[in-house]
């Protein structure tokens, strides 16, 4: 009887779990070509990637404000497109959370924390979360690397090995991403474990 008990327990737990987890197994994969989108950024414009004719790709990143890990990653994404934006792969920065189940990540707030940090790269927001879906981001933050003319899927994953601590990475692996492909290389890493907060969605969206 009391084996009964467990494995209803443990079905019951299993399902209560996949129907509030985001599917990680959807979503472009490295060599994919990326559908194009328009969302609003924090100056009330739509914005889409057709727009940046001049890019060679771009540096795509789902954060937001209040998760612990996107803040320590602030001034290392400022410091890409900075870095980058010059060189033809500006930084997209998108929040994916669902305001109404991350208290602090309104598009007022976005405003807010742009103002505050000083962000140079556009901060849209995927209003209605149909976007991170496709992408297949799960995390905050999650990086997708896209290279021009293709749209193509270069890499996915982390910023870097040191998701907290700035002064403990050792390997820049957006960074030397970027850098292989404006040199005309093939990325030697294409896929790394993105260390992050959970995107927060609408229970009753259905990913």
């Amino acid at each position: 009887m009391k084996q009964i008990k467990t494995i209803l327990l443990v079905a019951v737990a299993t399902l209560i779990t996949s129907a509030f987890t985001f599917k990680t197994d959807k979503g472009y994969k490295v060599g994919d070509t990326i559908e194009d989108f328009k969302l609003k950024n924090i100056d009330n414009s739509m914005v889409s990637l057709s727009e940046y004719e001049d890019a060679k790709g771009f540096i795509i990143i789902f954060t937001c404000n209040m998760c612990p890990y996107s803040v320590a990653n602030e001034d290392r994404i400022i410091a890409l497109d900075k870095k980058y934006k010059a060189k033809g792969y500006p930084v997209i920065a998108i929040n994916p959370n669902d305001p109404k189940a991350s208290k602090g990540d309104g598009f007022e707030d976005m405003k807010v924390r742009a103002k505050e940090k000083g962000f140079t790269f556009p901060y849209l927001f995927d209003e209605g979360q149909k976007v991170f879906p496709k992408f297949g981001a799960t995390k905050t933050p999650h990086v997708f690397i896209v290279s021009k003319p293709n749209m193509k899927v270069e890499y996915i994953g982390a910023i870097d090995d040191s998701s907290r601590n700035a002064d403990a990475v050792s390997e820049k692996y957006v960074e030397n991403t970027v850098d292989e492909l404006l040199a005309g290389k093939k990325p030697t890493v294409t896929k790394t474990r993105a260390i992050g907060c959970s995107i927060k969605v609408d229970k009753n969206a259905g990913y």
